[in-house]
């Protein structure tokens, strides 16, 4: 069967592990190539990177910090020179810095929000002079549950990936004359290492409030990134959910 991706080049930042990983493995899947773009961990990007290429696709580690705009521009620039174009932004990366308010410093709101929330802007708009010129572009950002109906603690966070879903309406409206589709992935608790590393405790008291009693997988958030770039084109400006029911 012909790879649906085949031909298209995707980049994908904080790829070198969770929800990332997820993505970059499933897009190659499907045939595209990917820049595997990582800020801390050069031997969990190439150890995709291998993955990658055991799938058929090629794909190069790039590093970089999301929360600078010029290394944005030069992960983007990465892809033109390695692949020839873009075709697929999943803006992925993102730290959290949980506190409560009253001891919450400047600094730590800074960080989740220049990481989480600016660094979609930065990558956007270094790649949409190279989406516009061929008219045609799919752009995921990685919101969170959190954005849509907040967390103790977790203002800052909850903060920037609300303005997420915000920004991919204003973007999905902007771009459509492009051709170039913005939407909002909302996942719900997954297993990534920010979960897993989650007491006993709280873990069970989070699953009493999925009501499909489990915690997601990544590979299920990544199957519907790879949907919005093979079959999602009258889809733009929307959110997405895959939460388990947690929040309807």
């Amino acid at each position: 069967m012909a790879k649906r991706l085949e031909g298209q080049a995707a980049v994908v930042t904080g790829a070198s592990r969770g929800l990332g990983r997820a993505c970059a493995i499933e897009l190659a899947r499907e045939g595209a190539s990917v820049v595997v773009n990582y800020f801390t961990s050069p031997e969990p990007a190439h150890e995709v990177v291998a993955e990658i290429e055991k799938l058929g696709s090629k794909a190069v580690a790039v590093g970089g910090n999301v929360g600078r705009p010029e290394d944005c521009k030069e992960i983007i620039d990465e892809a033109i020179a390695n692949f020839g174009k873009i075709d697929i932004l999943v803006a992925n990366a993102g730290v959290n810095r949980d506190k409560t308010l009253k001891r919450m410093t400047t600094a730590e709101w800074d960080e989740v929000i220049t990481t989480d929330l600016s660094s979609a802007f930065y990558c956007v708009s270094a790649a949409i002079p190279h989406m516009t010129e061929r008219n045609y572009g799919r752009i995921i950002v990685m919101s969170s549950i959190i954005g849509q109906m907040g967390n103790l603690g977790q203002a800052n966070y909850a903060a920037a990936k609300a303005g997420l879903i915000a920004f991919a309406k204003s973007a999905a409206k902007e771009l459509a004359r492009n051709n170039i589709t913005v939407n909002a992935m909302c996942p719900g608790f997954v297993e990534t290492d920010m979960v897993i590393a989650l007491s006993d405790e709280v873990k069970a008291a989070l699953l009493k409030n999925i009501p499909l009693g489990r915690f997601g997988k990544p590979e299920e958030v990544a199957s519907f990134v790879r949907f919005l770039c093979t079959e999602g084109d009258w889809i733009t400006g929307q959110q997405f959910n895959p939460n388990g029911g947690q929040y309807m």
